[in-house]
């Protein structure tokens, strides 16, 4: 008997029915006061946020802040968790809610500690992205009506892997499918500069949020700018907020940027 083709019409589910099979989104804050107050409140739960940003402005700070709203999966693929820690640990902030992921020594480093060879290898650049993905993986399975972040510092790492392009497009659909099964945020570290414009515009188009730090430097001053281009679910800012890194994240409230 022959069988008729398959629609491909899908039929997008209305409001009411959306309603009774997922959780309403909601704002949820970031963890830095001043930058919450700025956007309303916070961000939507459930966002992938892209932080792009200049490596000398030490942006990760804002990562550690991050971790202080929420459980926090922190992926370390630059630097020994333990490093992390410390420098977390001498800003004053408390690191009982982090649970490390150790991309760095699962990939830089052999069962019996010794540093491996292999680093640009094909194949060992795919099985670093396996383990990330089982990770997120088990991430899900452990979160049960919990709020938590997850933290990719940096997610430059996996960009410039030996990769076919196909497993990084697969790892970004990977990360944006977990995030909108938690009630939290995502955040993907990124260093300007050492992305290939193809992956970070492939970046910045699944992004829910986009933040963007630039540095200028003057002749007797260094200035941190922060701006949130893009926000879905709500109305990005067209504010530049200044900032310095001192305990913490700083954010300058004064309206004189130019």
């Amino acid at each position: 008997m022959k069988q008729e083709p398959k629609s491909s019409y899908q039929h997008i589910m209305s409001d009411a029915e959306q309603s009774s099979t997922m959780p309403e989104s909601y704002i949820i804050p970031t963890g830095i006061s001043l930058l919450d107050d700025s956007l309303g409140g916070g961000l939507p739960s459930s966002s992938l946020v892209y932080f792009s940003a200049n490596p000398r402005s030490m942006s990760e700070v804002f990562l550690y802040q991050f971790s202080q709203s929420r459980k926090t999966y922190y992926f370390a693929t630059s630097r020994r968790p333990s490093y992390i820690q410390k420098d977390i640990l001498n800003l004053g902030f408390d690191p009982s809610n982090i649970l490390f992921v150790d991309v760095y020594s699962e990939y830089y480093f052999t069962a019996t500690g010794d540093m491996v060879d292999n680093v640009g290898n094909e194949f060992a650049d795919s099985k670093i992205i396996e383990f990330t993905e089982y990770n997120l993986h088990n991430i899900l399975l452990d979160l049960e009506n919990e709020e938590a972040n997850i933290i990719f510092d940096t997610f430059s790492f996996f960009t410039n892997l030996n990769v076919n392009f196909g497993l990084i497009k697969k790892l970004i659909n990977v990360l944006y499918e977990t995030t909108k099964e938690i009630s939290g945020i995502t955040y993907l570290y990124g260093l300007k500069g050492s992305i290939r414009e193809r992956v970070e515009n492939e970046i910045f188009n699944v992004s829910d949020v986009i933040f963007d730090v630039t540095m200028d430097c003057t002749s007797d001053k260094i200035i941190n700018k922060l701006s949130i281009p893009k926000i879905r679910g709500m109305v990005p800012s067209t504010d530049v907020i200044k900032f310095n890194v001192a305990r913490g994240v700083s954010i300058d409230t004064s309206k004189d940027i130019v």
